[in-house]
């Protein structure tokens, strides 16, 4: 059983518990290249913001900021095409690098320093396993286009080809290309992980 979309949220939150969310924000603002007009840096932005209303308490008083939130994700999604929403357990500095046809699972995790571009989906593989999710881990390089499904692992400093299809965990510092996809290249991981 999954946890509660609540649950999932402030697991989130628990991996950054020095950054506010105005840090965090900032720090997302310069990994896209100071510039707040990027869709990728604004559909981050309102992820951060997302997670950041589920720790207002009581839930009436949250309700407000949950409203602005949905609406600001909806807009994100409807106006540049990426759907990622605040569940999703999102590390510092990713960058997502075009707009267009971007669709996250709830119950993903992508690791810090991740690049993500556009047409990629990270979803789950069956239908009666709705909780299968892609867990990206840090500095994992994501081609346009790529297809990662089902509860698959993306080990450090990996690369996935443009256009690939992931079904199985690729090794970290793997270079994974093709349908589906098989590792054409495998160097040493960074021990710093």
């Amino acid at each position: 059983m999954s946890a509660s979309p609540q649950l999932r949220a402030n697991t989130s939150e628990a991996k950054l518990p020095t950054l506010s969310l105005w840090q965090l924000i900032k720090e997302d603002w310069i990994a896209h290249g100071r510039d707040w007009t990027k869709p990728g840096f604004r559909a981050v932005a309102v992820l951060r913001f997302g997670v950041w209303r589920m720790n207002i308490q009581p839930k009436l008083l949250r309700a407000p900021f949950s409203i602005l939130y949905r609406m600001l994700f909806r807009k994100i999604r409807n106006t540049y095409g990426i759907e990622l929403p605040y569940t999703v357990q999102l590390g510092r500095r990713v960058i997502i690098e075009h707009q267009g046809a971007i669709v996250i699972h709830g119950d993903c995790a992508i690791g810090d320093d991740s690049i993500i571009r556009q047409g990629v989906t990270l979803g789950n593989r069956y239908l009666d396993r709705p909780f299968d999710a892609p867990k990206l881990g840090k500095r994992v390089n994501v081609g346009a286009g790529a297809k990662i499904f089902g509860n698959v692992t993306i080990g450090n400093g990996a690369n996935i080809g443009a256009n690939a299809v992931v079904l199985c965990d690729v090794p970290a510092g793997a270079t994974a290309v093709g349908i589906p996809a098989k590792i054409i290249n495998s160097s040493k991981p960074n021990p710093e992980g």
